[in-house]
């Protein structure tokens, strides 16, 4: 991490980053960034949430990314060798109107409002990807959501791509005070998805993650332009089975094994099984810290 930290500050010494949507993750991404002696401006949806962060010494404001006259002001004040990076979250239980407004309008309301940005950054997903065979997935695969949730995501990857900007499509963010499948695990609620229908899934489907800490130093690097424009998977370099992972779960806690079900198929972003593979983000000179879930 610090050779990586080293080749950033050297490659992009005085960037201004602008973080839409500094929670879990943009946090992350602005305390990597200002050690690596750039200048950061976290926007967060209220008042409060920008007053809490600037207590710990990250410079925020708060911004509506559905306020296009809002967020053309706040550009003004900011100088000219600027990123953009758009990691806003939908919220929880976010529908597609939800991720229209944050999204695919938010992106094109910061496109407007900074004509000029050194360049600009989207957080994706990899649950564009729909395929449900096993299969390891690359950017070049098939990426056709079947929610329209997926399809607004699309969409706002190819307003980011339009601009010249790159997209990372991220696995599933776990970390510090954070991990979805460790918080269902030990609250009763994790399942096996077993599907017995070809192609069968007997030890449930395939998770792909990715530790905060990872995430936020491949968004560094596309912010500051150590990445080429265009589309990288952001996952660990370990896919794991739902059995495996419930396996080990289950010996460490004392406890048992999940029950096996049939796959949720209305789940928000689909079901999917599939493994997102890392190789174009690691040629690119990107290293996880956190290999492995």
């Amino acid at each position: 991490m610090a050779a990586c930290t080293e080749k950033l500050r050297g490659l992009r010494a005085a960037m201004h980053i602008v973080i839409a949507g500094c929670g879990y993750l943009g946090q992350e991404l602005a305390r990597q960034a200002l050690a690596a002696g750039h200048s950061v401006l976290g926007l967060t949806r209220s008042a409060d949430s920008a007053l809490a962060l600037r207590r710990e010494s990250l410079p925020a404001r708060d911004a509506d990314l559905s306020d296009a006259a809002a967020l053309a002001r706040l550009a003004a004040e900011c100088p000219g060798d600027t990123a953009v990076v758009h990691c806003a979250a939908g919220g929880k239980g976010g529908g597609p109107d939800t991720y229209r407004t944050v999204y695919l309008e938010g992106m094109r309301n910061l496109r407007a409002a900074f004509p000029g940005a050194a360049r600009f950054v989207f957080t994706s997903s990899t649950s564009v990807y729909a395929q449900t065979d096993g299969s390891l997935v690359s950017e070049d695969s098939p990426a056709l959501p079947d929610r329209e949730t997926g399809r607004l995501l699309r969409a706002t990857e190819d307003e980011t791509l339009a601009a010249g900007g790159t997209v990372l499509r991220l696995a599933g963010i776990y970390g510090p005070g954070r991990s979805v499948l460790l918080r269902q695990f030990l609250a009763g609620e994790s399942v096996i998805d077993v599907r017995t229908a070809p192609p069968a899934t007997p030890d449930g489907r395939w998770v792909n993650q990715i530790h905060r800490t990872d995430a936020a130093a491949a968004l560094l690097m596309a912010a500051t332009g150590a990445l080429t424009p265009g589309i990288y998977n952001t996952a660990d370099s370990t896919p794991m089975l739902q059995r495996t992972i419930y396996e080990e779960l289950a010996r460490r806690f004392a406890r048992p094994l999940p029950p096996e079900c049939a796959p949720d198929h209305t789940r928000k972003r689909g079901w999917t099984h599939k493994q997102a593979a890392n190789s174009r983000l690691r040629a690119a000179g990107w290293q996880p810290h956190y290999p492995s879930w």
